[in-house]
């Protein structure tokens, strides 16, 4: 057999046979593990939503998308879960929040009761230096020094600095901010979309 000659022309088509392959390999994986990816963030979305709303016995009854601008006039989207227990008594919504924080995104998931008062939240993904998600996800909760549980953010929650009443996260004011407007964000967006009626199962507006 002939041996292949040493040239540019040879390397690249050795090069792009290497590339197609190797793409063919990752597409492949991609393929085995999107499911199993999709269902983990299901599972984690179903026990968050758990968590924020304080139940373990709850059922979605309904999932709404809203979008609103913001200051910028960036369009952004809210998923609203809506939520009873297994009475048919409506238990309020839980609300996927976005905004952007120090280091990108914060995403968080805040919980409601029907009266619009916040029962609790977790963070769903974060972009900020490592160890600030986590401490966000920790400073805000009943007990804690940045306590908004039980609060209704009909009036905006403010860190104190701004002259507002909740304490900023030490060291990361930006942060604290960013999670507050994801919070006001998701009380307003599920004041705007109409609720069911665990009596009738009709939808009623909220106000």
């Amino acid at each position: 057999m002939k041996k292949l000659e040493s040239s540019l022309l040879n390397m690249v088509l050795v090069l792009t046979g290497v590339a197609v392959v190797m793409g063919g390999i990752l597409a492949y994986v991609n393929h085995l593990t999107e499911g199993p990816i999709s269902e983990q963030k299901q599972r984690a979305l179903a026990d968050g939503i758990k968590d924020v709303m304080v139940c373990d016995d709850l059922v979605v009854t309904k999932t709404d998308t809203v979008r609103q601008n913001d200051a910028n006039g960036k369009e952004l989207t809210y998923v609203i879960y809506q939520t009873q227990d297994k009475q048919g008594k409506d238990l309020g919504a839980a609300v996927e929040s976005t905004t952007g924080g120090f280091g990108g995104d914060l995403k968080v998931l805040v919980g409601f009761n029907p009266e619009g008062k916040i029962l609790g939240y977790t963070i769903l993904e974060t972009a900020e230096t490592p160890g600030l998600g986590a401490k966000a996800d920790k400073w805000f909760q009943k007990g804690e020094k940045g306590d908004i549980i039980g609060k209704a953010p009909a009036e905006p929650l403010t860190v104190s600095k701004d002259g507002g009443q909740v304490d900023a996260i030490t060291a990361s004011t930006i942060t604290s901010r960013a999670f507050l407007l994801a919070v006001n964000n998701a009380y307003k967006a599920y004041k705007a979309t109409p609720a069911t009626d665990s009596e009738t199962g009709a939808s009623k507006q909220s106000h």
